[in-house]
């Protein structure tokens, strides 16, 4: 679990489809094979380590719903969450749900799939970036940058046409299952009634 707050970029040193080598220096403090770190907002597993690089074994499936990664890139990185870490942003899987196309001025494209479960003021990983959605409208989502985080991650480098992984807040789809569920007694009255539409 992280929480999109970005501890440092990072650049894919190589990847061959399969191995995935990260040149970087802060994520490797303290870090242990088997640990895992965001790239992108996607959860990797650390299986070996140099004094400023880390590998990670990339599954099929990362590369199926993910924008995949190239050598030469710089990339967000940051570690699982320990006890002790601050929780700045908000709940982050690794889990990437899919991508969207930069459309400029911090305005993604998304699909009908994924775009249900973008809300105004809600949170949304743009890259493993935590962010807040300003406006959602035809599929189209912008988001809110304040300088600091401009600078400190990849989204200063986005360009038009760009792609970005994507990960939705996992609260909607829990009540997406609990709502649509045979076996709940959660209906879309029950929760007017509770104050939660």
């Amino acid at each position: 679990m992280f929480t999109g707050i970005i501890e440092e970029t990072g650049k894919v040193k190589s990847f061959d489809g399969k191995k995935l080598v990260i040149e970087c220096s802060k994520v490797l403090e303290r870090t242990q094979i088997g640990d895992s770190i965001a790239i992108d907002g996607c959860c990797q597993t650390v299986v070996s380590m140099t004094q400023n690089t880390f590998s990670a074994d990339v599954s099929a499936e990362t590369l199926r719903i993910t924008k995949g990664f190239k050598a030469g890139e710089e990339v967000n990185l940051e570690r699982a969450l320990t006890p002790q870490t601050r929780m700045g942003g908000h709940i982050v899987q690794g889990h990437i749900d899919g991508v969207a196309k930069y459309l400029g001025s911090m305005t993604f494209e998304i699909s009908e799939e994924l775009d249900k479960y973008i809300v105004y003021k809600g949170s949304i990983a743009v890259d493993g970036v935590s962010l807040t959605v300003s406006n959602n409208q035809n599929r189209t989502f912008s988001v809110a940058v304040i300088p600091h985080t401009l600078e400190n991650t990849t989204l200063k480098n986005l360009r038009t046409g760009d792609f970005v992984n994507i990960e939705t807040d996992i609260l909607g789809r829990y009540v997406e299952k609990f709502l649509y569920s045979k076996n709940n007694n959660i209906t879309e009255d029950f929760l007017k009634e509770n104050g939660f539409l």
